[in-house]
């Protein structure tokens, strides 16, 4: 079952492309240890195991499917380990339909093909709770409490948020009785201190995250698109997850494990959006992928609880409710950005003395990674690397005498046609200096990116 899901999460990521946060761990990993140092004393310092990681694997390639293995290496990892703790927790047959479940949905597709951490979130999630599985269920096994320990810290450095899950642990241990909670406490504690320590970087960076909203009620109603990718699949395995917790008390499942698979799954996005509302806004949907692994668990328990004409008309179902999203997500917009088609776009339309500006200087990756030296003259950068101190490059300020000699300019920024609401005001500096412009182009899904021509 990891090898399918590896297989699945690659096939296709070859052809989406790379979205302005899969451009950010790009960038990191480019950098030579002490410039990835550097980086991570002033923005994304909680990743920095992550980065650290792609640093090494980028130095063998950077095509996009490339990038993307590890995810979906990652996924495979987390679909066999979901496949053993539902084996443990019910049956062989529970292991594999949650497997199977988690598998074909979107959302598991979309992480798996992401340069991002997430994937390995869910992995280290799914293992915290196995070891902890075998910890209480085998207490005379060897090292039980401490390969809990070392799964939780190894949750702590994909992931800050992740840890969230470890709510469900305690809630779960603390039901249990008074002697297992003792006995695990010690090695959770010592296990949560790496990511107490990324928690405490990522405080400090909390700058980075100025750009999130102060989330409301409606986020808990979206919490099955969220866990499915797409309305459709979420509602299923939304059903299929209620199912599974009715039917586990009468299937002698321990309630020391409904309570962990029922608390891993809710308590992270009310903690998220708790601390939003006391420290910082946080709540994002991504931060909550690694409680997925809990509702295909959830509906793996289901599933094998039922006849095998219900389960293989409920599992039919779920895949069929999940297809839209997969090819979706395989879609060249399918991580939202679209810088192949923007970089179509100028070579199409471009002529000999053409310029280009970046309203987000960021943006840059993304073009010279896909456009390299068939765009235009870009003509305000004023290095060839990223800042040391984020993302974006050394650019100059006198836009007017930039342009001097040019008849027309081509400027990208995120959003739609009519605002250029991220980074400097290019397009207002280029009405200044006399441009006007000619054509622009959508280019992503929302808020996308718009493609414009200025000419003088």
């Amino acid at each position: 079952m990891g090898l399918a899901a590896t297989i699945v999460a690659v096939a296709g990521s070859s052809r989406v492309s790379q979205s302005s946060d899969e451009l950010a761990t790009l960038s990191a990993a480019r950098r030579s240890a002490a410039g990835l140092w550097e980086l991570a004393q002033h923005v994304d310092g909680h990743f920095l195991p992550y980065y650290a990681f792609m640093h090494l694997w980028a130095g063998f390639g950077q095509a996009e499917w490339w990038l993307r293995l590890p995810s979906a290496v990652a996924t495979g990892a987390a679909a066999a380990l979901i496949a053993g703790l539902g084996r443990r927790l019910h049956s062989p047959a529970a292991g594999m339909t949650a497997a199977a479940v988690y598998v074909f949905l979107p959302s598991v597709s979309h992480h798996g093909q992401n340069v991002r951490p997430y994937a390995f979130a869910a992995a280290a999630a799914v293992l915290a709770a196995w070891a902890l599985h075998r910890a209480i269920e085998e207490p005379g096994r060897r090292g039980g409490r401490w390969g809990y320990a070392a799964a939780v810290a190894l949750l702590g450095c994909t992931q800050v948020f992740a840890l969230l899950v470890l709510a469900a642990h305690v809630l779960a241990l603390a039901l249990y009785g008074r002697g297992v909670l003792a006995r695990m406490l010690p090695a959770l504690a010592v296990g949560c201190v790496p990511g107490a320590v990324w928690a405490v970087v990522g405080f400090t960076e909390r700058h980075a995250i100025r750009w999130i909203d102060m989330p409301g009620s409606a986020v808990f109603l979206a919490l099955p698109r969220t866990a499915g990718g797409t309305a459709p699949a979420g509602g299923i395995l939304l059903a299929l997850t209620l199912t599974g917790l009715l039917l586990a008390r009468r299937h002698r499942v321990h309630c020391l494990w409904t309570t962990l698979l029922a608390g891993w799954a809710v308590l992270p996005p009310v903690l998220l959006f708790g601390m939003s509302h006391l420290i910082s806004p946080v709540y994002v949907d991504r931060y909550l992928f690694a409680t997925v692994p809990a509702y295909a668990l959830l509906a793996g328990l289901a599933l094998a609880s039922m006849s095998p004409l219900l389960a293989a008309l409920a599992l039919t179902t779920a895949l069929t409710a999940g297809l839209p999203g997969q090819l979706d997500v395989r879609r060249e917009d399918g991580h939202r950005e679209n810088f192949p088609l923007a970089v179509r776009i100028i070579s199409d339309n471009v002529l000999p003395g053409d310029a280009i500006m970046y309203n987000g200087s960021w943006l840059r990756t993304g073009m010279l990674y896909y456009g390299g030296r068939s765009l235009p003259d870009d003509v305000l950068l004023a290095g060839p690397h990223p800042r040391p101190d984020s993302f974006d490059y050394p650019e100059r300020t006198d836009v007017t005498a930039a342009l001097d000699g040019r008849e027309r300019v081509w400027v990208l920024w995120r959003g739609n046609r009519g605002s250029a609401s991220s980074g400097s005001d290019r397009p207002g500096a280029l009405v200044r200096a006399g441009f006007t412009r000619d054509r622009s182009w959508r280019t992503g899904r929302s808020p996308g990116m718009t493609v414009a021509l200025y000419t003088r």
